[in-house]
């Protein structure tokens, strides 16, 4: 996994801006530790940070693929690609010759042979650019579905990109400004596919290459969900989930660094995680290593709330107990959460508020952080909800008549509204709920579905699109800037697409045939785990239920009234504010209750770290 950035101007001698173009790259060490390498010519300068994960040695970047010493076309590369070596034994019957044992080089031999559209043959998680040096183009290339960010800025003669917001913010000619649209997607829970909340700046989209001439920048989608007939019987198709599982698990163990799993105890992490120890056991290799997060004093004094009716660690215990993992518990306390130095981490590592899942942000860094000392690479659960149905809002009546997102509906939408103390005149001008609107409509529009299909499964195929198209991507974000802002490359077996192509075209009446949640994922899966977590409800990544973690945050929005200077205080109602400082603490503190303080705090640090100027 690796940090990329880069630079394209047509009317510019991009060799005179070395220097802000090596600065463009230097904001991506945290994801590439362990080199740093600069190719510039006249109109381009491709960048790259490297986390060396495979051929340690020769796959460093950014990687020229040249010709009696003509430079044909130019790589930086982040990612990982399953199947390399099944794409290097194709590209070598063709008379291709490597100098590497690297994924990289394979990427870039194979666009020299296929050109552009070799990227549909790639399985694995990734983004890249390729520079044509005989075309003069550009091209910017995201996975599927999202697993790895890439931003780019287009500019009067050319394009800014990078893997985070900072590369491209490190180019002076950038203006660090967000207008009202900008400020609503960061206020709703609903991601734009493109948007990058800074203005004039965007995402390339899941599944979408960028292209970049110098007759301009053009957009295509290479990838996209279809609604296919599913033929299968029920029998056949958990027997197919299994097939695919230990396929995917099995090609996402290749690596030249430690590796290890990310466990919860939930039904996906330890699936993943059973399912590495299984091959490793085939492999004759030693037991899986294995990580969990959990806080102090959690064990004892654990109370149901709306979202966890259990506690994460016996279940943990009990999986790793079963097939004999090397685990480590990571636990943490309301000082490690509210610690000014890892908050501040965790912004830099975002670029954008990190407003919604509070205190999810600190703790996800402050595992990735610990695991990073014995780990490079982990395999998580991670999008296994999404695809197989595993949310509380897939099994709500409420959602199937609602005309909006299903974890804005009545039940979870308190989760995610961190909006009471923001100015009512304020949210009037920004339209949340019209624009909300708009959103889910398109979404909607887009999702496919088969010929005459209608009624409860049509309406699940479209909650099952939303979920992959605009909720997950919240997840892969969070967690991509979490492990990444510490040197982790973390694997998303859940995102393969194969995987994700056959289960979103199986009939929910299959993924919910035992009357269960994920009930697909159970049955494929219930022969390499305890009976308890076989059995377990669903329950969402552990947060602190600690009072002490919401005094910390009043104490901080405290100062910030004070301050009577600070930028969040024009966006806010201080009356509402001050009202709800004074209201006593509950004894159990939950996400819920404290997003409304969340929200803003996190708003608040960003505009003052980040100097943003609001058009709004």
């Amino acid at each position: 996994m690796c940090g990329i950035a880069g630079w394209v101007d047509f009317e510019r001698d991009l060799t005179r801006e070395r220097a802000t173009a090596d600065a463009m790259t230097q904001t991506m060490a945290c994801r590439g530790p362990d080199a740093s390498g600069l190719w510039t010519d006249r109109h381009a300068a491709i960048g790259h940070r490297r986390l060396s994960v495979i051929d340690i040695e020769g796959g460093k970047q950014p990687m020229l693929a040249e010709d009696d010493g003509r430079v044909l076309a130019v790589l930086t590369f982040s990612g990982e690609i399953y199947n390399y070596r099944e794409l290097r034994s194709e590209l070598v019957s063709h008379g291709h010759r490597f100098r590497t044992q690297s994924d990289t080089e394979v990427v870039l031999r194979a666009y020299l042979h296929w050109g552009v559209d070799f990227v549909t043959k790639l399985n694995g998680m990734f983004a890249f650019a390729i520079w044509d040096t005989r075309r003069e183009e550009l091209f910017l290339v995201r996975d599927r579905m999202g697993v790895k960010p890439l931003y780019y800025f287009p500019t009067p003669h050319g394009v800014l990109f990078g893997s985070e917001p900072k590369a491209i913010l490190a180019n002076p000619e950038v203006p660090r400004r967000v207008n009202a649209d900008g400020l609503s997607e960061i206020l709703d829970m609903v991601k734009t596919p493109e948007h990058a909340i800074f203005t004039g700046m965007f995402e390339v989209r899941p599944g979408h290459l960028v292209r970049v001439g110098r007759q301009g920048l053009t957009k295509h989608r290479y990838w996209a969900l279809e609604a296919k007939e599913h033929t299968d019987s029920l029998d056949q198709t958990i027997r197919t989930v299994r097939e695919l599982l230990e396929d995917i698990v099995s090609r996402q163990l290749i690596s030249d660094v430690p590796l290890c799993s990310l466990l919860s105890g939930g039904l996906d992490s330890s699936a993943v995680t059973a399912l590495a120890a299984k091959a490793l056991k085939d492999q004759g290799a030693g037991p899986v290593r294995s990580f969990s997060v959990d806080f102090v004093g959690a064990a004892e004094n654990f109370v149901p709330d709306p979202l966890r009716s259990t506690p994460d660690a016996p279940f943990v215990r009990d999986l790793a107990e079963l097939v004999k993992a090397d685990h480590k518990e990571i636990l943490l306390d309301s000082d490690d959460l509210s610690d000014p130095a890892v908050r501040a981490a965790v912004l830099a590592a975002t670029d954008l508020p990190p407003v919604w899942y509070g205190d999810l942000w600190p703790s996800l860094y402050l595992l990735f952080q610990a695991v990073r000392q014995r780990s490079t690479v982990a395999l998580s659960g991670e999008s296994a909800d999404e695809l197989f149905g595993g949310y509380s809002w897939f099994h709500d009546p409420e959602v199937l008549t609602a005309e909006t997102f299903p974890w804005l509906t009545s039940t979870p939408g308190p989760f995610y509204d961190g909006t009471p103390l923001f100015d009512t005149s304020l949210l009037t001008r920004l339209d949340i709920p019209g624009r909300r609107s708009d959103s889910y409509h398109t979404a909607i529009a887009e999702t496919p579905v088969l010929p005459g299909e209608s009624g409860l499964e049509k309406r699940m195929r479209e909650l099952s699109y939303l979920n992959l198209t605009r909720f997950v991507n919240t997840l892969l974000d969070r967690k991509d800037r979490m492990s990444m802002a510490v040197g982790l490359e973390v694997r998303v077996p859940f995102c393969d697409h194969r995987l994700v192509e056959y289960v979103f075209n199986a009939p929910w009446s299959m993924k919910k045939f035992d009357g269960r949640e994920k009930s697909l994922l159970r049955a494929a899966t219930r022969d390499v785990l305890p009976q308890s977590i076989a059995e377990r409800v669903k329950a969402p990544y552990p947060s602190t239920q600690d009072s002490g973690y919401e005094k910390k945050l009043r104490d901080r929005f405290a100062e910030v009234l004070s301050s009577g200077d600070a930028p969040i205080l024009p966006l806010l109602d201080l009356g509402r504010v001050k009202d709800r400082l004074t209201r006593p603490v509950s004894a159990e503190s939950t996400q819920i209750t404290r997003i409304d303080l969340e929200v803003p705090l996190s708003l608040n640090a960003w505009l003052e770290s980040y100097d943003v100027t609001l058009d709004v």
